[in-house]
């Protein structure tokens, strides 16, 4: 696990563009360990077939607590950096809501409100699966950052399958960004809406996230998302 970035720019980055990549967050062998714990369903407390909800194609399950100790890290120490971001933007928009500087303290302040279901989950794409565009709320209590991590190599395990963000900005039509990744690299992101300094003042952008079609092989993401479910 590599931690060490420069949150300065990832900050400016996600200022700009409503997200950021962390190039080499995990190595391969974490990657591999993580994707192979899909099996273990005795680690999940939910299991997603995307078709059956109209979500895409493809699978996910959410991890029960205690999580696995790589997820556990992560959500530990992107947090405090991300809620630096997130406190920025509350102000920006005008949002009286502060976050916490420690994950330990929001989530207890989550659990406080009764949302206390674990939400960070593994996602598993065969050929021909894809995630529609969406946002990953469950309630009124949401983080406003998130980050994915690509587990499987793209051309090696799989082709196609490329993580997307769509943006709408207002009297605008969608912005679409492909963000390129590799084994073991992250992006972190917009959940639903980012500050955007306009001619007149700053306006929220609404931002989505999703995968395209996957044309050959297997691909497994890491989703860690900061705020817990009801």
């Amino acid at each position: 696990m590599h931690l060490d970035h420069d949150w300065t720019a990832h900050a400016s980055s996600l200022q700009a563009d409503g997200y950021a990549l962390l190039p080499g967050l995990l190595d391969e062998a974490e990657c591999r360990s993580l994707a192979a714990s899909y099996e273990d369903r005795a680690r999940f407390r939910s299991h997603v077939v995307m078709q059956r909800h109209g979500f895409g194609q493809g699978e996910y399950r959410y991890f029960d607590y205690p999580l696995p100790d790589p997820v556990a890290e992560l959500r530990r120490a992107l947090y405090p950096p991300l809620a630096a971001v997130a406190n920025q933007w509350q102000a920006l928009l005008g949002l009286p809501a502060r976050f916490p500087e420690a994950h330990a303290d929001y989530l207890a302040q989550c659990h406080a409100r009764g949302t206390c279901r674990p939400t960070p989950l593994l996602l598993q794409y065969g050929p021909g699966d894809y995630n529609c565009l969406h946002q990953d709320r469950y309630g009124d209590e949401v983080f406003p950052l998130q980050i994915a991590v690509l587990l499987s190599a793209p051309g090696r395990d799989f082709t196609g399958g490329e993580f997307v963000l769509s943006e709408q900005r207002p009297r605008r039509q969608s912005r679409v960004e492909v963000v390129p990744l590799q084994q073991g690299d992250a992006v972190a992101f917009a959940v639903h809406q980012r500050p955007v300094a306009g001619q007149r003042g700053v306006h929220r952008v609404n931002l989505r996230h999703g995968v395209s079609r996957l044309r050959e092989g297997q691909r497994h993401t890491l989703g860690v998302i900061f705020h817990d479910a009801r």
